[in-house]
């Protein structure tokens, strides 16, 4: 006697029918862009915040442009603020043939050599070495030590400049102390640049500081427990984990200060140096304001200066670009 087969209580269990045709779900559209106008419209408050800049942008760097059509043109003073006469390239190839300009051309190159070479690293490692200080008493003290300089101005800047290396000076009477001559730094030519890139170091290192410490903040804690785990010196640290931390400033940084490599400053070279000091302290910028203001060439000192602009422009674009193709960093 056979048994009876056990029947499927839900038929078609084991062949379900096919799924019925279900329709697709529509798809959500992507919210319409705003215009500008609704832009404008709903955040008119904090646009309203950059109308200041943008008018001084405006007025201060972008129409004075126009002048540097007097560098093809004759311009006399008194006459047309567009200049005379056409006269092309002639103030172009007199300031090319001038020895003059060369020389303050090779001076405002090694200023500007100087400066970026032993400037530019001196925040770094003062940020590296203030983010080891545990005493928050003594990082506090050294940051405003420090920043001070850079809240001087620096006419003020300069005259302790001079008054510490003047014949009578501190500087001097510590090398009498032991039983050296007096040097004349500020009139003697070979000191300038010393005297310049190292008074540019003392106004300006503390607040160059300011901004690596602010990117050392980001760098990852965990880091540098993983590092001290793995038994990693302070040294190991700083080079693999807050070196490379802070490397997009620093090639920010450096893309700008290579920008301004021909805008030697100005100010303090004109409050430094002296005739004795020309052969090396005379700069394309105060050789532009002898010439320009003091002789009233000024087609000649536009053109010098639109020279000036030109090589600057060149070197951003190529610092830019040669860290975007290096490091992967670049400013835009």
């Amino acid at each position: 006697m056979t048994s009876p087969t056990a029947v499927d209580p839900t038929p078609g269990a084991r062949n379900p029918p096919p799924p019925e045709h279900t329709a697709p779900r529509p798809r959500r559209r992507p919210a319409p862009r705003r215009t500008w106008r609704q832009a404008l419209r709903r955040d008119w408050q904090l646009y309203s915040l950059v109308v200041l800049p943008l008018l001084f942008l405006l007025v201060f760097r972008y129409l004075p442009m126009i002048g540097n059509v007097i560098a093809f043109r004759r311009f006399e003073p008194g006459g047309s603020m567009l200049g005379e006469q056409w006269v092309g390239l002639r103030y172009v190839r007199m300031f090319l043939a001038d020895p003059t300009f060369w020389q303050v051309f090779t001076n405002t190159m090694w200023l500007g050599a100087l400066t970026l070479v032993f400037c530019f690293p001196v925040p770094i490692v003062l940020a590296l070495l203030l983010n080891e200080v545990r005493t928050r008493a003594l990082k506090r003290f050294v940051q405003s030590v420090s920043y001070l300089p850079h809240f001087l101005s620096i006419v003020i800047v300069a005259g302790v400049t001079m008054q510490m290396l003047a014949t009578d000076g501190p500087v001097n009477h510590a090398l009498k102390a032991f039983g050296q001559a007096p040097v004349r730094f500020l009139q003697e030519p070979e000191w300038f640049r010393t005297v310049y890139v190292g008074s540019e170091i003392w106004q300006t290192a503390g607040w160059g500081t300011i901004l690596y410490l602010a990117a050392l903040t980001t760098v990852d804690e965990d880091l540098y427990e993983a590092a001290r785990i793995d038994g990693a010196s302070r040294w190991k640290q700083i080079w693999h984990i807050a070196l490379p931390g802070i490397r997009p400033t620093m090639i920010t940084l450096l893309i700008l200060n290579i920008g301004t490599f021909m805008a030697v400053g100005f100010e303090k070279v004109l409050l430094l140096y002296n005739p004795l000091t020309y052969p090396t302290a005379d700069v394309i910028s105060t050789y532009l304001y002898r010439t320009g203001v003091e002789s009233n060439s000024f087609s000649y000192a536009a053109a010098i200066g639109l020279f000036e602009a030109v090589i600057g422009l060149v070197l951003i674009f190529s610092a830019n670009q040669l860290s975007r193709r290096t490091v992967g960093t670049s400013l835009w």
